[in-house]
């Protein structure tokens, strides 16, 4: 019986190692991993959302963070319409709140969530309530729910278009804000096709939880299969947000919007 030639055996060697090193890249990618979007040209746009975010109604100090959180491209890639049922999570100051109010319209509606103020937010407080009673406001909802309430959203089930929470899932993560019953009662509230919307910044890959309450800044594949195991599936993502000279290694309000972010949508089964 003839040995095999040299070549022949290196050949089968190679083979077995590229068999071997493509099913480990495999197994590293989340399962649910999605290609990024590029961002949507300017003309792809719809004029209901440039309007709204253009809408002389606007402070000057939410218009003056636009370069940095880019509006357009958060709200065209979400996909949120006039007419639509929405909620804001975690809304802060109120600055999507008021995006996604002039967006849906007065056929629409915004919840706009916020735990009860702790007092060295007393400032945020102050200015949120005094959004509130703008006129671009009228068709929001406020709600002062702490994040493990059952009752987080006072919407029937299987009712709201979509939910967002921008720049903020770290924290009920890194604060230990009762993640999991978020995603549970966003899923609950959700219509069977509705849209789980994220924005947040991104921490090095790998890293889990690890900088959430420090750097402000969590690994995405960790964002991602803490979202799915609610039940949730992620159905797209967008690199609009990306800034690949970050090195991710700094607190996220040392360069306010120069953070590298990821923008995933998240979709309830139908």
């Amino acid at each position: 019986m003839n040995s095999p030639e040299p070549r022949s055996l290196v050949a089968a060697a190679v083979a077995a190692l590229l068999i071997v090193l493509t099913s480990a890249a495999v197994l590293a990618q989340p399962a649910s991993a999605v290609p990024e979007q590029p961002p949507i040209p300017a003309d792809h746009i719809p004029k209901y959302i440039t309007d709204a975010v253009n809408s002389p109604a606007r402070p000057a100090a939410d218009k003056a963070l636009d370069a940095g959180r880019n509006p357009t491209q958060v709200l065209a890639f979400f996909g949120i319409k006039p007419g639509m049922k929405v909620a804001d999570l975690f809304a802060g100051g109120g600055y999507t709140s008021e995006l996604l109010a002039l967006v849906v319209g007065p056929d629409g509606k915004v919840y706009s969530q916020n735990m009860p103020f702790p007092p060295r937010f007393a400032k945020v407080k102050v200015a949120y309530d005094a959004r509130l009673k703008s006129p671009a406001m009228k068709n929001v909802t406020s709600v002062v729910q702490p994040f493990s309430s059952q009752d987080l959203l006072p919407v029937p089930p299987d009712s709201l278009d979509a939910v967002i929470i921008y720049e903020n899932y770290h924290d009920l993560v890194g604060q230990h804000l009762s993640p999991e019953n978020v995603d549970a009662q966003v899923f609950k509230a959700l219509k069977p096709g509705g849209e789980y919307c994220v924005v947040d910044h991104s921490a090095a890959k790998g890293s889990g939880a690890r900088d959430a309450a420090t750097l402000h800044r969590i690994d995405e594949d960790y964002e991602v299969a803490q979202i799915e195991k609610a039940g949730f599936k992620l159905a797209a993502a967008s690199s609009a947000l990306r800034h690949p000279e970050d090195d991710r290694t700094w607190i996220v309000f040392k360069h306010r919007g120069q953070t590298d972010r990821f923008m995933l949508k998240f979709v309830k089964p139908e």
